[in-house]
């Protein structure tokens, strides 16, 4: 017993509990941008995290690395609670956890050649010489897909994804196990999406990385993903297999995202489909009483204004936390 514990423990990478992340915005008012959200992460795996924008992805994404301290809960690494991480313990934390960040236009210093960006974390962690850390460097851009040349350049110089490979580049540089994708394709083409997707792919199976890809596009997180979160306005509210989730969502909020997948068949009846939600999201300074999602929620009770829903397993390895899910499930007409 005490053995599969053992090894249940060390298949997670990142374990985290009861996350949250508050932002004082005024002397009566509390953003709660990360409210109370579990989830683990598996050593080598991608956990994709989806949802509208300011339900709390990049939050909770960053929290985890702490970019941000949390406000309360838990957040371990290699069974290690980072928020008492300090001195050299941090240092070996952050180096093992990197960010790549949404925009490639902002997240890169101007005034610094892309040499010395990318070995700016080197001259933190490492004890190379100049020859090893240009060397390191060349070998770096190559990995990413660009010549030695680029080492002389600035950001300006460069395109979008050019950039973005910059940002890859630099996250590697350390030698990470965990990586945050902070919605790395959003500010590409769509041409160049794809292109940077399949480089993290590659990059992943050579390193043994971990994941999070946190992103709006449901079709490229299905595709680099093997479990998926959504995230409703700072809750965690399905949690599954890639597969289960795309194929048998049991979130009312899931399935209208999920119905949103544009599809490749030119004469398919988007509208037919979708599921189409009513009301605006609620703020997160006040949030509502019960389930955060009963206000647009065709299939909300008078428990869902009374209770909030726990984050529970409802089939084997799928968490959801809704009152009626089996019951919607069971009765599929009702979703009609």
């Amino acid at each position: 017993m005490s053995e599969t514990n053992t090894a249940r423990q060390t298949d997670n990478i990142i374990e985290v509990t009861d996350l949250c992340k508050y932002f004082r915005v005024s002397r009566k008012a509390t953003l709660k941008a990360v409210d109370h959200v579990n989830l683990t992460i598996r050593r080598g795996e991608t956990l994709g995290l989806v949802g509208e924008s300011g339900c709390g992805k990049t939050t909770c994404g960053r929290t985890m690395i702490r970019l941000y301290n949390p406000t309360s809960g838990t957040v371990k690494f290699n069974g290690q609670d980072i928020s008492k991480l300090s001195g050299k313990e941090l240092l070996q934390f952050k180096k093992n956890a990197q960010i790549i960040f949404q925009d490639p236009y902002a997240s890169l210093d101007p005034r610094m050649t892309i040499g010395e960006i990318i070995s700016e974390g080197m001259n933190v962690h490492f004890h190379y010489s100049e020859e090893e850390k240009r060397q390191r460097v060349n070998d770096l851009l190559h990995r990413v897909g660009l010549s030695q040349d680029y080492a002389n350049r600035f950001a300006h110089e460069l395109s979008g994804g050019q950039r973005q490979r910059i940002g890859i580049a630099r996250a590697l540089a350390v030698e990470p196990q965990f990586i945050v994708c902070d919605e790395p394709i959003s500010a590409l083409d769509v041409s160049i999406q794809a292109q940077v997707v399949n480089l993290l792919i590659k990059l992943q199976r050579e390193d043994q990385l971990t994941y999070l890809f946190i992103s709006h596009d449901l079709a490229m997180v299905k595709h680099i993903s093997d479990r998926v979160g959504v995230m409703y306005l700072g809750n965690l509210v399905e949690l599954s297999s890639n597969v289960a989730l795309y194929d048998h969502p049991l979130h009312p909020y899931t399935k209208a995202l999920i119905s949103a997948i544009p599809t490749a068949d030119p004469e398919e009846d988007m509208s037919a489909r979708q599921i189409k939600l009513e009301g605006e999201v609620p703020s997160p300074i006040n949030p509502p009483e019960g389930c955060r999602f009963r206000q647009r929620c065709r299939y909300a009770c008078d428990r869902c204004a009374q209770e909030t829903p726990a984050l529970r397993e409802v089939k084997p390895g799928h968490f959801v936390a809704c009152h009626r899910c089996e019951e919607l499930d069971e009765h599929p007409e009702e979703n009609q």
